[in-house]
């Protein structure tokens, strides 16, 4: 690849994983999260990120990972960029294949944010490649099989939970209030008073358990729900008026500021994976 270029898509035998293969350069991932895992293995250059108050650096060779809802970002850490194959298995993929090795009961979780194993890079790898070319039963067998190594030598095991900070009742119930407000949310002063407190409590509450601010957070709900409607196939302009953005221009630039790439590329990457490449 010699220029920034970004392509997703997904395997029609990998129905709950997302695959992405990148060169960036000056694109810069916003502060954000995914519901799933994210599993990056570098190429070249070095992918540079913000993760649980701390700056990680990977660079050629290592393998990035990201627990599902923890805030990261993503940027260059050199002039050149940096080029990588990116897995995005749900959590029900990764707890499976855990269930399969006997693992117990609870959610996996990867404490180090960077992985200096190359031998977990190297399946990793080949199940990203065979999910550009490989058949139904080459990547689903790879997919296990990386995982299950990942899994192996990194993972620990957290009963009922991520080990995420508890929630607090004004942080779930303004949540909950911006996931039903998702079109036309509060004011920070009205959300602060429909839960009970005051606007600079709330602010600090929320970023503190959720690690974004309110209105960051309502803009991963939107991008989410997005993504959701586009699977549907409904038109990117369309989307953007069901999501809460002003018009399909906001919601492109915060869908590729999380996503890695545009809603039109997301979507025809999604149709492509049903019907069977």
């Amino acid at each position: 690849m010699g220029g920034e270029v970004a392509r997703y898509w997904r395997h029609p035998a990998l129905p709950e994983v997302d695959l992405l293969r990148a060169r960036f350069v000056t694109h810069r991932f916003a502060r954000h999260t995914h519901p799933g895992y994210t599993i990056g293995v570098i190429e070249a250059g070095v992918d540079e990120f913000e993760h649980r108050g701390g700056v990680e650096r990977a660079g050629p060779g290592s393998v990035a990972v990201v627990n599902p809802d923890v805030v990261h970002t993503g940027h260059a850490g050199t002039p050149e960029g940096w080029t990588y194959r990116v897995i995005y298995p749900s959590v029900a993929v990764v707890e499976g294949i855990a269930a399969e090795l006997g693992a117990p009961r609870g959610t996996p979780v990867f404490p180090d944010a960077v992985l200096d194993d190359p031998s977990t890079a190297r399946l990793l790898s080949a199940l990203h490649r065979a999910g550009e070319a490989g058949d139904a039963l080459a990547v689903s067998t790879m997919l296990r099989t990386a995982l299950a190594h990942l899994l192996t030598r990194h993972a620990r095991h957290v009963p009922g939970g991520d080990g995420s900070v508890a929630m607090p009742p004004i942080v779930r119930e303004a949540r909950d209030l911006l996931h039903a407000r998702l079109i036309d949310p509060p004011s920070l002063e009205k959300l602060a008073e429909e839960v009970g407190t005051r606007p600079f409590p709330l602010l600090r509450a929320f970023r503190t358990t959720v690690g974004l601010p309110p209105h960051a957070y309502l803009n991963q709900v939107r991008v989410r729900a997005a993504r959701a409607l586009l699977d549907e196939g409904l038109r990117p302009a369309e989307v953007a008026g069901r999501t809460g953005f002003a018009d399909q221009a906001h919601l492109t630039r915060h869908f590729k500021r999380t996503v890695g790439v545009p809603p039109g590329a997301y979507q025809s990457a999604a149709q492509a994976g049903r019907r069977g490449r």
